[in-house]
């Protein structure tokens, strides 16, 4: 038997529909596909990275339900970005004003855009320069403002459109403006050990 490594890298050409169904027919796998079309399966998180998500998503939620700014979405939403990819951020969130100018065919498949905020949340199994390079790639299709948290390196890369990387080390907090107004994320529980 070979063993795999995930994430599981196959270079399948599947059309939008396909993939779509793919998706479907599969909800205990979680798909992204590149801008090439490689078809990337991911493998389920730990328990610790799980609690992480679900902090992160209950916060942002919270914060988005005080302001009604947006909407608020978790690890299994997808979207298909500019450059042709299918992605699922951690947690991402999208103005309400584009949000609504989505069409309800549009909302209920992949939403055909990039987030205007994108959080990736760095696991045990993660390759760093992958997750950098996912980071980039949705600032290079409209993203406004990234978080990449690496628990293991106590770390919060921050991805701006032209602007360099920058990088928080063992913050305790995180602010989100001018993108995420008045949002402060709480990493007190994101990087306890």
């Amino acid at each position: 038997m070979t063993a795999l490594t995930f994430p599981l890298e196959l270079n399948l050409k599947l059309t939008d529909e396909q993939f779509w169904h793919l998706c479907q027919n599969n909800p205990n796998l979680q798909f992204e596909r590149t801008a090439t079309g490689e078809l990337i399966i991911m493998p389920p998180t730990g328990g610790a990275t799980s609690d992480r998500n679900s902090e992160i998503n209950f916060q942002l939620r919270a914060w988005n339900r005080k302001t009604r700014l947006g909407k608020v979405f978790e690890s299994a939403g997808g979207f298909k970005l500019p450059n042709g990819a299918n992605r699922s951020p951690d947690a991402s969130w999208l103005t309400i004003d584009r949000w609504n100018a989505l069409t309800r065919e549009e909302r209920d498949k992949f939403l055909p855009l990039c987030p205007d905020f994108v959080l990736e949340l760095r696991s045990p199994s993660d390759s760093l320069s992958q997750v950098q390079a996912k980071m980039k790639e949705y600032v290079e299709n409209g993203a406004k403002l990234g978080w990449l948290i690496d628990p293991q390196r106590k770390i919060v890369e921050i991805y701006r459109i032209d602007r360099p990387v920058e990088i928080l080390e063992n913050p305790i907090q995180v602010s989100g403006e001018p993108v995420l107004p008045g949002f402060v994320l709480d990493l007190s529980e994101i990087f306890e050990d």
